[in-house]
Formats: C-alpha cells, sequence, structure tokens
C-alpha cells in the first residue's frame, strides 16, 4: 500500500472515529438525563384543570430534551415561531443535507448510487478528499453525525428507480430533491404524488439556481408546469460555481422547516430564482395552479402505484441514463469517416501528418485538451469553413491527391459527428470523426487526461 492510500486510510479512519465518539456522547447525555432522581411532585388535578382552561403550558415530567439538546439548539429555540419541533426527512443531497442536520432534524435520509469523485469536491462541501471513491452516502452521513450525533441518518446507497423509489420515499415525511437530474425531478414528483408527500425540489446550473415546493397544501405536482419535457441543461456540459449548490442548499432547508413545523409561508405555487452574479432573488408568484387536467394529481389522474413502477423515466426524459435515447437526427456517418480513440491514437503516435480539431466551447478547451488540437467551437465552423480550406490547401499536396486528414473530436462525440456532417458537405471528405470523444479518450487511450465533466 503506497503513501497516499495509507494517508486516505488514516483519514477516513479518523472520521469514523469521530463519529462514534459523537455517538458515545449522546448516549452519555442520554442516561444523566434518564438517570436516577426524585419523581417530580404531580399538580392536584383541581388546580392542573384550572390551569389547564387558562391555555398555559405545564410541564409534565422532566426530559423532551436533554441539556446538552437545549444548549446546542438554544437560538433556535427562542425564536417564537419555532419552539420545540419533530420532525422526519427524505431523500437528501449533500448542500442540504448539514444544514438540517445541524438544526436537529429528527430522521434524515440519504439517497444516492454514486461515489464520491474528486469534482464534487467544491461544491459538495460535506465530502472530503478521504472518501473520494466510496459511496456518498457514507460521505454525507459520517458528515452528519460528527455534526449532529443525536440525530438519526439513514443512508440509501442505491440509485432511485421507479421500481425502488416508493419503498424508500414512504418511510419519510418530506421529499428533498436535489439531483439536477429531469428524469429524477418528473420521478420524484409523481411518487410523492402517489404517496401524499410534499417535495422541496431545487436545481442549479451555472451561477443560477430555482427552488419550490410542490404537492404542499394545495400547489401543483412538477408535472402540472411541465407535462413534458423539456430540453434540460447539465451542470457536467455547461459547468457550476460550487457555492450556488451551497446557497439553494439552505434555501431547500429552509423551506424544508416551513412545511415541516408549518411556520412562515413555504414556496408552495411560487418559485424562487437566484443570480450569484448580480446577487439577486426572485419570487415568481403563482407561477400555475393545480392542473384538474395533470395525469397525475388532477381529477381524473391514470398513473397508479403499479403504472409508476413500469414507466421508463429515462426514456421520457431522454436523459443521459436511458439506453433508450435517440440518435441525433443525422444520417449515420460511414465506417471510413469514423476511427475509434485506440486508432487515432496510432495516428498520433505515429507523427502522421494531420489535423485534430476540437469543437467543443472555447473555455471547455482551455480546461483539458489534446496537444496540438485546435479549437473551433461547433457554432462558428461553418463560418470558418473558407479560411480553414486555405489553411489545409497550404499544406496538401494535392498534386500527388494528398490531403491531410482532419480528425474531429469532441467531448462525447455527438457534435463531433455533426462537424463531420458539415465538413463533408461542403467538400472535405477526408474528415473523420473520433468515435466518444473525450469520454472515451480518457478511458480508452490516456487514462492520465483530465476528466473535469
Amino acid at each position: 500500500m503506497g503513501a497516499e492510500a495509507i494517508m486516505q486510510e488514516i483519514a477516513s479512519l479518523r472520521a469514523q472515529r469521530d463519529e462514534l465518539d459523537g455517538r458515545i456522547r449522546f448516549l452519555e447525555a442520554q442516561l444523566r438525563v434518564g438517570g436516577g432522581g426524585a419523581a417530580p411532585a404531580t399538580l392536584p388535578p383541581s388546580l392542573s384543570t384550572k390551569l389547564d382552561a387558562m391555555g398555559v403550558h405545564i410541564a409534565v415530567a422532566a426530559g423532551g430534551l436533554s441539556p446538552d439538546m437545549v444548549r446546542r439548539y438554544s437560538r433556535q429555540l427562542l425564536l417564537p415561531e419555532f419552539g420545540v419541533q419533530g420532525g422526519a426527512m427524505a431523500p437528501a443531497s449533500p448542500p442540504l443535507a448539514t444544514p438540517l442536520a445541524a438544526c436537529g432534524v429528527g430522521s434524515l435520509g440519504i439517497a444516492d448510487g454514486e461515489n464520491v469523485e474528486l469534482s464534487n469536491l467544491h461544491g459538495q462541501i460535506m465530502h472530503m478528499e478521504a472518501y473520494v471513491g466510496q459511496p456518498k452516502v457514507k460521505s454525507a452521513t459520517a458528515a452528519c453525525r460528527v455534526i449532529n450525533s443525536s440525530i438519526k441518518v439513514f443512508d440509501h446507497h442505491l440509485r432511485l428507480k421507479s421500481k425502488n423509489v416508493l419503498n424508500v420515499v414512504r418511510q419519510y415525511d418530506i421529499v428533498v430533491d436535489a439531483t439536477n437530474s429531469l428524469s429524477s425531478r418528473y420521478m420524484l414528483s409523481d411518487c410523492c404524488v402517489l404517496l401524499h408527500k410534499p417535495l422541496i425540489s431545487g436545481s442549479t446550473i451555472g451561477l443560477e439556481g430555482q427552488l419550490s415546493v410542490y404537492n404542499h397544501n394545495g400547489s401543483p405536482c412538477y408535472r402540472c408546469l411541465f407535462p413534458n419535457p423539456a430540453a434540460c441543461q447539465s451542470s457536467s456540459d455547461n459547468g457550476i460555481l460550487g457555492v450556488v449548490p451551497g446557497v439553494m442548499g439552505c434555501l431547500q432547508a429552509l423551506e424544508v422547516i416551513k412545511v415541516a413545523t408549518g411556520i412562515g409561508e413555504a414556496l408552495c405555487g411560487r418559485m424562487l430564482k437566484f443570480d450569484a452574479l448580480s446577487s439577486q432573488f426572485k419570487t415568481v408568484n403563482k407561477i400555475h395552479q393545480r392542473s384538474s387536467t395533470c395525469t397525475v394529481c388532477g381529477d381524473h389522474p391514470n398513473l397508479t402505484k403499479d403504472t409508476f413502477m413500469m414507466f421508463d423515466y429515462d426514456n421520457f426524459a431522454q436523459s443521459s441514463n436511458s439506453s433508450n435515447k435517440p440518435a441525433p437526427n443525422l444520417n449515420p456517418l460511414p465506417r471510413n469517416a469514423r476511427v475509434t480513440c485506440r486508432e487515432y491514437k496510432r495516428v498520433l503516435d505515429s507523427g502522421r501528418p494531420h489535423l485534430l480539431l476540437d469543437v467543443r466551447p472555447v473555455h471547455h478547451f482551455q480546461i483539458a485538451s489534446i496537444a496540438n488540437s485546435v479549437n473551433i467551437p461547433l457554432h462558428e465552423l461553418e463560418e470558418k469553413l473558407p479560411r480553414l480550406r486555405d489553411a489545409l490547401s497550404e499544406v496538401a499536396d494535392v498534386s500527388r491527391g494528398r490531403h491531410r486528414p482532419v480528425y474531429f473530436i469532441s467531448q462525447r462525440g455527438d457534435d463531433s459527428q455533426v462537424a463531420v456532417h458539415i465538413l463533408r458537405e461542403n467538400g472535405f471528405p477526408y474528415a473523420s470523426d473520433v468515435i466518444g470523444g473525450l469520454e472515451s479518450w480518457a478511458r480508452e487511450a490516456d487514462p492520465g487526461f483530465p476528466v473535469y465533466w
């Protein structure tokens, strides 16, 4: 075992030790509260009846909150709107799990089927380097227990699907969606309607975030607003500033507290939007009423628990998780117009003259790129074709029929196919696509290539 692996193991063991120490302190506090001592004297029945009629609060017996809990939550207990409340939670995500744990939510469930990646750490600050490669739920659960050993945290290490999500969600009172996945958004909304659970749904992309509460106090469900899925941007394609999910996570935690306690005005039928660049919040009032024709929560719904479990949400949302995702509306490229990553690697290593055009956006290209590749974003390609033709003619030996081959690469291999079609339609028959793009390149040809998506 290398030195780096040993240090990671030590950090992991320290985190587990801190978690166990917290549990021990909690159990010791419970023993102190429930220890010996004289039983409290009870009030005479007549006096108790009169006091009760006055509407005063009577401490029936010592207990409720331990001294440690009173000290921990004293600031929020001092709020007249809040007081002593209990609560339960549903599948959550890192930006909001820790503030809920700190607030003392009684039961918190965290559902995620992925492992911690290095790219998660800048925006999901509850994860630590020591947990990279380990399940996210394990890392999140440990972080919550270190923050607050008195709450119950349950981890569900699985990818939520229509076949298993009902069994998970029915264990909780409130559901929080912070997945940034369109298929999950529809699935969780439908699930909450079937199980009569409120849904706090938030999303972030780039420098913006939005938040709303669905299926609570007569508010619409997600399908009422969006009966059919629209194009959904991805943080892996468009980036995300790490503090933005932190802001939205805290706001989601606030909505959970409002729904659980009944204080304030939850974002039911309203949507909160956040713009990080201007530091402005905007609330869109009355975004939509519950639709009587909604197929899920309307007057005549056609979704049952059985049909829900059979529904293919990935295919419906055309997400990247679906094996049934339709192909782009293009004629397929001939095999001689495509090369695998390993085949292109041999071309690169051989030193044969060629040109590699990277059609990703400029800021993607600046993050990571293959040596000597040239960046022409796809949306600029047709405009720059004449100059590209001139540049290639200068290095080609046309008299001998030798053209410099042009290879196109993109992030996943979709845009590069579009680029090859454009060039071939404009008289470049020697243009080829690198199959699978940089994602496949990092897996098959260059394991050291920086994976930033």
